[in-house]
């Protein structure tokens, strides 16, 4: 059996077909070793609930996964894998060629990134070019759910924030500045502490406050990512991730902004992933 993974550093989607039974699909918390040491990745897979029924009987694994950019760093992953998966032959690689493959296939064209962190790069239709962006939520990550709880967090401590919205943040999240200083700098995967926020974009997105902001962070992503490549006008860009699927209209009209082709816009990429990965299998075999 065939494993496909998509990780974030917030969620992980793990996807096979079980012989003489359906696609079998599961979720668990995000992978990414940049945060998350060895035994802590056994950890996370050990808690999806159902796949260790599987840890036996899996043959190849093919793992697409946020901070999988260096040997050392894919190395920490496959090492725990190994570890659950004896069997298995296990391939990692970064969660961009991952977003390449289901969104471009085997064609040429931009990958944006846009969840809880962002990035962009171009495929050629068989490799992802290096790219100067992916620096990171503190120097990068530009229009990312973490950029977002960045802006919010401190609009809401230094009272910025207009009065029925700092009211209704209170109300939500009812921080501190010792609460924010705790989960930002002493705990593990600030990063996505800092994307929890989110969800309080969507629920106030037609307030002039939050609608300024979410256009300011799609604008600056645009100008730090896509408009940084001399020939984005010539090819189409595609948009992965949480923030880009649930604010597209606001995405797309960026993108209209600067002529920019837009493409698929998907929240996660694993379905059109676990396809590819699947049809490249099967058109290899039969050679």
């Amino acid at each position: 059996m065939i494993l496909v993974v998509d990780s974030g550093s917030y969620k992980s989607d793990w996807m096979f077909h079980p012989e003489g039974g359906e696609v079998v699909s599961f979720r668990g918390k995000g992978i990414n070793p940049f945060f998350t040491s060895e035994k802590g990745i056994i950890k996370i897979v050990q808690q999806i609930i159902g796949l260790k029924l599987y840890f036996d009987r899996i043959d190849e694994i093919y793992f697409f996964g946020s901070g999988c950019t260096n040997p050392d760093r894919r190395e920490i992953v496959s090492n725990a894998l190994s570890h659950l998966f004896p069997n298995a032959f296990i391939s990692v690689d970064s969660e961009v060629i991952g977003s390449a493959y289901a969104t471009c296939g085997n064609r040429e064209g931009f990958i944006a990134t846009i969840g809880t962190g962002s990035n962009i790069s171009f495929f050629d239709g068989e490799l992802v070019q290096p790219t100067k962006q992916g620096l990171g939520y503190i120097l990068g990550d530009i229009g990312s759910g973490a950029w977002f709880g960045i802006n919010l967090v401190t609009s809401f401590l230094y009272k910025f924030l207009p009065q029925e919205l700092y009211d209704d943040f209170e109300l939500k999240y009812a921080l501190n500045k010792e609460i924010v200083m705790e989960n930002v700098y002493q705990r593990p995967n600030p990063n996505v502490y800092l994307s929890s926020f989110a969800p309080f974009l969507s629920e106030h997105k037609n307030h002039p406050f939050i609608s300024a902001l979410i256009d300011k962070g799609f604008e600056e992503f645009v100008q730090s990512n896509i408009c940084l490549y001399s020939n984005y006008h010539e090819h189409t860009c595609h948009f992965v991730g949480s923030i880009a699927y649930h604010f597209k209209e606001e995405l797309i009209k960026v993108c209209e902004r600067h002529q920019i082709k837009v493409g698929k816009i998907i929240k996660q990429p694993i379905q059109d992933l676990y396809r590819y990965i699947m049809e490249r299998e099967k058109l290899q075999n039969s050679i």
